[in-house]
């Protein structure tokens, strides 16, 4: 076989190599968001420099493999998520030039999450998923947009606000103004830093809000009524709201 025929297998053709691989850059990425936080403790250590370094190899290994099995090579290679991935090679290659884009490493996840193969993969293998597939995204919208908010304030304060020496403080901070509690004992220094709170004040009350109450409110059901095509239902719904046909959702106790 090859090269491209192999690369071809382990990018888009959707069977067990394909699939197990897309798993494994699903967890490899979600590790790498971990690790961010973590390196955060220890900037500066001749230990996390180097594993910056072995991260960087294998994600430029992967960014060249997608744009060899890609058909459209220059599209994959500088489009949005190509060059978002050129941003976090720079970031873990090239620490002084790119560590203020470390936040970034968590685009790769979010473009698996909006991979068509892996979504297929995700619906066909986990029941769960499938049926809560709403409520999941939420979930994971939300732990990303609160990572990107806290790298956002950290990369802006780390440094200079003697209040945010790590994560934590970041998280801290986010995390009570997101949720408008606001104590107070944290806040940002400087005019870019008073900006940032008023952005992530306005998202709390907005997007965060939003996606809290997609999280926990149940899920709509996806089922295509037949005479109007209403394709969104309540979970107990009997009725099309539209039409008024009566529904035969099938779910756990309806066989």
């Amino acid at each position: 076989m090859t090269a491209n025929g192999i690369l071809s297998r382990l990018y888009e053709d959707g069977e067990t190599t394909s699939r197990g691989y897309g798993y494994f850059l699903l967890v490899f990425d979600t590790a790498m968001i971990l690790y961010v936080i973590v390196s955060s403790f220890f900037a500066g250590s001749p230990m996390i420099e180097a594993v910056d370094f072995a991260l960087g190899i294998f994600v430029v290994f992967d960014y060249a493999a997608r744009i060899a099995a890609s058909r459209t090579r220059l599209r994959t290679a500088f489009g949005f998520w190509g060059l978002a991935d050129l941003i976090v090679i720079l970031s873990l290659l090239a620490p002084i030039a790119g560590e203020g884009f470390a936040f970034l490493r968590v685009v790769r996840t979010f473009r698996l999450l909006r991979s068509y193969h892996l979504l297929r993969q995700l619906r066909s293998d986990f029941s769960y998923f499938r049926r809560h597939e709403a409520s999941v995204f939420a979930g994971i919208n939300l732990a990303l947009f609160i990572f990107v908010t806290t790298a956002l304030v950290f990369e802006t304060q780390h440094g200079a606000n003697p209040a945010i020496h790590d994560y934590a403080d970041a998280l801290y901070f986010t995390v009570t103004t997101l949720t408008t509690t606001g104590f107070g004992d944290v806040t940002l220094a400087g005019p870019s830093g008073r900006l940032l709170s008023v952005v992530i004040m306005i998202f709390g009350v907005s997007l965060f809000v939003r996606l809290i109450q997609v999280l926990f409110r149940p899920p709509k059901m996806e089922y295509e009524c037949p005479d109007c095509g209403l394709f969104l239902h309540d979970p107990d719904a009997i009725h099309c709201k539209h039409c008024g046909r009566v529904l035969h959702i099938r779910n756990e106790g309806v066989s």
